[in-house]
Order: structure tokens, then C-alpha cells, then sequence
């Protein structure tokens, strides 16, 4: 019997809160972040995206740090994310030396 309200049994499904509760199985728990983080309609966003995509149909203790691991391996998301820094500004070209 389940003690707190947050917590249902549906045909054998555990939810928490409207959502399905994820056992820990690290290849199951990859697997929901990979098809959610490579479909054609989120193409490789970025991590709170992920965060919010994962968490609306599915529940498991630390899932934000896991969206987060996942995002930041991915080669293709590292290839294209935004450079934060500022622009190093105008080329000075170098002095002409006189001699050798």
C-alpha cells in the first residue's frame, strides 16, 4: 500500500504526481533521454529544454542531473552551441622588422 497521495498503481505502472515513474535501469532512463533529446522536433536542444521535455511524461529521482550529463556528452550538441564569450575585437597586424 502506498502511503503517500502522489503516488498511484495503474495496470502494474507506478505514477508520481500524473507521471510514469522510471525504475532505476540506467539503459532505460538513457534510452527516454536519447529519443527525446535526438527526435526531429527537439533536434539536440539544449538542457533545460531536455529537462522540460523528459519531465512532463516521465518521474525519476535525479533526472535533471542525468538530462544534464546526457546533453553535455553529446559531440553534435558541443560542436554547435552558442560561444558565450565576448569577440576578441580587431586584428593588430605585426610590426616589420628592419633587419633579420
Amino acid at each position: 500500500m502506498l502511503r503517500d497521495k502522489e503516488w498511484r498503481e495503474i495496470n502494474s505502472i507506478m505514477y508520481k504526481e500524473g507521471k510514469v515513474y522510471v525504475p532505476k535501469d540506467d539503459k532505460l532512463r538513457a534510452e527516454i533521454i536519447r529519443l527525446h533529446h535526438n527526435m526531429p522536433v527537439g533536434e539536440h536542444g539544449e538542457q533545460w529544454k531536455m529537462v522540460e521535455l523528459v519531465t512532463r511524461n516521465f518521474w525519476w529521482l535525479g533526472d535533471t542531473k542525468e538530462v544534464k550529463r546526457y546533453v553535455e556528452g553529446c559531440n553534435a550538441c558541443q560542436w554547435n552551441k552558442n560561444c558565450t564569450k565576448q569577440p576578441a575585437g580587431k586584428l593588430i597586424p605585426s610590426s616589420i622588422l628592419e633587419k633579420p
